[in-house]
Parts: structure tokens; C-alpha cells; sequence
């Protein structure tokens, strides 16, 4: 059993979802960052351009969006069922200036160029994607076997229903669909089928311009993708929020809004579980067990590393038990890393090294059992000869440090910074690359405090040899605004 709890700003939401006391996900949306992909719009077309075979649409915001045939749906042409090369009939053929067009946006507006949109409208759900304008059942590649896909489309054949019952339109099941009930599958359908109905109706009744459907905000998609029969309460800090969300709830998900409470406490939301100090806590690369051991978290371009230490603890009664109880409670805690960080890709989780075979295997159940409660896929491969646990995580947005982290002005990202002395060795190589080329009356060393203290103490004898051996004096003059490795030679 889990609750969620949502704390919300007009310019940030966050959502944190809590088991056993401790957060266990954490998601953040802030305002400013919030794309248009996804949005359908009422465009009117404002000028066809036949040799482009494109048309600039009208969207209602600063630059006209960009519509290229290959994108446009028509009753006679459609570029998802058409793969065997037939080229689309010429642009100036299916649209006209002033035609109004409903569209959606596939690529946000870049630098001076304006949105990319189709008129190919896709509406994603929980576990299925709505194709209104097309009638057939996809699945996804990632799905099972040939079987499992087969089966799977012979039950949304039966939930989807025929046109002439009221059906209609396709589906795209999507990875998550695979485990789905079928009264799981209706309720997508239904909520991705009203949507369409408003969308349509909107359509009809607003002017060009207009945006008829934007992709849920981080507050509703707590309803629609995080609320399950888990979930035993669902608290918001805004009484705002809190009545859209239920209004929203009541028309597509009837069973979570029971579940939604408006807090009221003086005490901001997320200090009730210490959230904001588990915030700082995931950003950091150490991570302490209870223990006494912990984990080193290493986030890099390709993969992630998870190096397990003992620490401290030495409670067993051999230090064989010793490995394997820091190593089982690691399995439990890297589960949790791995979900509150959002961590994907390629993970690599280096644990102790355990000699017995049995106590490998416990330890790998156990981790297969605490990733088991991941909604995100994860595969996990056993042991290798280094003893070393292969695993991925399917990656849905991007990681908790990558958003609200960005790497560090002073080191780059590296994590490190040369030392003093190894600066002060680089401006001592510097003077005299510089001694060679010119010739100025003397050379000002500009650098941090760190280092001119250096060079005026410990190395300061090296300093008065090479200023004897370039024949010139050497000033120095300290400059508090630049970092450890930051220098400059003024010539004078």
C-alpha cells in the first residue's frame, strides 16, 4: 500500500509517492519547461507553399507552424497505412488558404523555427494510444512473444467493439499494456474515447487558434498513471488543484477520486515524511545504509555505476554474515535509489563479494523481489565472473539529478579540481612559454587566493629562480571571482 502526496506552485509541481513511511518516486514538472508535443490545436492554414509541398498553419502563438505533406491525413491518403512508397497527392491539392485543420504538434518551436505539426492525431492513455482516424490494433515490438501480441490483440479486439456498436478507431498497446486486465484495457478506452468526443466537440465550436487538448499536467496524470488499488490516499496542498483534479477524476477515473484528500496542515506536505531532506539526499553520491554501510552512486554518459562498502558495520557474528546482511539491505536500497532517482539505461551494481553460492542467490532474489514493484521494465541478468549484476531500466524521463542538477561551473562535471600546487606549476610553465615569445618590462600573475598564497609561500623560492632566469620580475595579484584552476599572465 502506498500514498501520494502532491505539493503544488504555479511554477513547479512535485509528487512524491510514499510506502512503509519513506518515499519511494519522486516526480517534478515545472511550468516554464512544459513542451507543446502532444498538444492538438485548430490551425488555420495561412499560406501553402506547393514547392516546399508544405503549408504554414496559423496555432495562435508568435510564429506560424510548419505542415509538410508527409504529415497530412486525408481521407484518401494516409501516411501510417501507406509503407509501400506511394508518394501523397500534392499539397495544393488537399489544402487551401484560410482552411481551418485540426492538427497536432510532433516537434516543439526551435530557435527561429516555428512547431511542427500533423493532422495524424494520436492521444496517449495509460497503457494504450488512441488512433481515431485509423481502425487497426497495434502492439508493441517490446511485448512478449509472437503468441503473447496475438493474444493481446484478440482481447482489444473484443474490448474495442465494432464500429457500427460504437466503436471505432485504433489502438497502439503500449509495454506497460502487457500484464493489463481487461477491465484495465476498458477504462483506457473509454477515457481516450471521451477525450476524442471533446476534442471534436471543441473543434466545432471554438475559432481557429484555439487549443482543443493539451497532454495531462503532472497532477492529473497522478490520477490517470500513478493511482492504483494501492494507493490509500491521495493529498494535495491545493484547495485550487484539489477541485480540478476532482472534477477531472469524476468524468475519467471514478475509482481514484474516493482517495483524494485537500490537506490543510500548517506544516508544508512534504515535511510530513522529511521529503525535502530525501531530495538532497538522492542528489548526493553517497548513500548511507542503516548498518552502518552504504552505497557510492555513479551517474555517467553510458551506464551507472553502484558500488556496495560495509562501512562500519561489523554486528554479525562472522564476516562472511556480515557481507551478506550489508549486501541484502543494499539490494533493498538500490530498488528504492533507483526509482526515487529515476535512474535508466545501462546499471551495473557492484555488492561485496560473497563466497557462498547460496547466499548469491538470496541476494539476488531479494534484489529481483524489491525491483519487482517498479512500474518502470527492468531486466536483470545474474552474477557475472567479476561478480559483478548486469541490469536496465527502461529510461521515461530524465533523471532526478539532470533535472534539477547541471554540472558544476568549476570542475565541468568531473567531480574534481586540480590542486594549488599543480596550478601554481602550470602559471610557473606559462611565464616561461610567455618569457620566450615577448619581451615586457614584467609578468603579473593573476589567480585565485589558493594559489598566490601558494606562490608566495611555499613555492615561493621557485618562483624567484625563474624570475632570476627570465632576467624580468614576477607580481602577483589575487582575484577572489575565479575558481581553483583560473589564471591569467598579464604582460606589462
Amino acid at each position: 500500500m502506498h500514498d501520494i502526496l502532491i505539493n503544488w506552485a504555479p511554477q513547479e509541481t512535485r509528487v512524491a509517492l510514499i510506502e512503509n513511511g519513506a518515499i519511494q518516486e519522486l516526480h517534478i514538472e515545472r511550468a516554464l519547461e512544459r513542451g507543446l508535443v502532444g498538444n492538438i490545436y485548430l490551425g488555420k492554414v495561412a499560406r501553402v507553399l506547393p514547392g516546399m509541398q508544405s503549408a504554414f498553419i496559423d496555432i495562435g502563438l508568435e510564429r506560424a507552424a510548419f505542415l509538410h505533406v508527409a504529415d497530412l491525413h486525408t481521407a484518401t491518403y494516409n501516411p501510417r497505412a501507406t509503407n509501400d512508397g506511394t508518394p501523397p497527392p500534392p499539397i495544393e491539392k488537399q489544402v487551401f488558404e484560410g482552411q481551418t485543420l485540426t492538427v497536432q504538434v510532433v516537434k516543439d518551436p526551435i530557435g527561429t523555427k516555428g512547431a511542427r505539426l500533423s493532422t495524424q492525431i494520436s492521444i496517449a492513455g495509460r497503457m494504450l494510444v488512441f488512433l481515431p482516424q485509423d481502425n487497426h490494433i497495434g502492439i508493441s515490438q517490446k511485448i512478449g512473444s509472437a503468441e503473447a501480441r496475438d493474444q493481446l490483440r484478440a482481447r482489444m479486439l473484443a474490448l474495442v467493439g465494432k464500429p457500427e456498436d460504437g466503436g471505432g478507431g485504433g489502438f497502439i498497446l503500449r509495454t506497460n499494456a502487457e500484464e493489463a486486465t481487461d477491465a484495465e484495457l476498458a477504462d483506457d478506452i473509454n477515457y481516450l474515447r471521451k477525450t476524442w468526443a471533446q476534442i471534436r466537440q471543441r473543434a466545432l465550436a471554438q475559432p481557429a487558434g484555439t487549443l482543443l487538448h493539451q497532454d495531462l499536467s503532472l497532477v492529473e496524470r497522478v490520477l490517470r498513471d500513478l493511482a492504483t488499488e494501492a494507493t490509500q490516499s491521495i493529498r494535495i496542498d491545493s484547495k485550487m488543484q484539489y477541485d480540478l483534479l476532482k472534477a477531472f477524476g469524476a468524468v475519467y477515473t471514478p475509482t481514484a477520486v474516493a482517495k483524494l484528500e485537500h490537506y490543510r496542515g500548517e506544516r508544508p506536505i512534504f515535511d510530513l515524511f522529511g521529503i525535502e531532506e530525501e531530495i538532497s539526499r538522492a542528489l548526493a553520491r553517497r548513500v548511507e545504509l542503516k548498518s552502518g554501510g552504504y552505497l557510492i552512486v555513479d551517474q555517467t554518459e553510458a551506464l551507472t555505476t553502484i558500488d556496495v562498502n560495509t562501512g562500519g558495520f561489523v554486528g554479525a557474528r562472522n564476516f562472511d554474515d556480515t557481507i551478506f546482511k550489508t549486501n541484502l539491505e543494499a539490494a533493498q536500497a538500490i530498488a528504492r535509489q533507483l526509482r526515487l532517482r529515476n535512474l535508466g539505461g545501462i546499471i551495473i551494481v557492484d555488492f561485496i563479494d560473497m563466497v557462498r553460492e547460496d547466499h548469491q542467490q538470496a541476494v539476488l532474489a531479494e534484489f529481483r523481489k524489491q525491483l519487482s514493484r517498479d512500474r518502470t521494465k527492468t531486466t536483470v541478468s545474474g552474477f557475472t565472473q567479476l561478480g559483478l549484476v548486469e541490469m536496465t531500466r527502461k529510461r521515461t524521463r530524465e533523471s532526478l539529478a539532470h533535472m534539477l542538477c547541471e554540472p558544476c561551473p568549476t570542475c565541468q562535471g568531473r567531480g574534481q579540481v586540480k590542486t594549488a600546487r599543480s596550478v601554481c606549476y602550470d602559471v610557473l610553465r606559462e611565464i616561461l612559454r610567455e618569457a620566450r615569445q615577448f619581451n615586457p618590462k614584467e609578468f603579473r600573475v593573476v589567480a585565485s587566493a589558493s594559489v598566490v598564497e601558494m606562490l608566495l609561500d611555499e613555492e615561493s623560492s621557485h618562483l624567484a629562480d625563474l624570475s632570476a632566469f627570465i632576467g624580468k620580475p614576477i607580481s602577483l595579484s589575487a582575484e577572489p571571482t575565479m575558481n581553483p584552476e583560473q589564471y591569467d599572465i598579464v604582460l606589462l
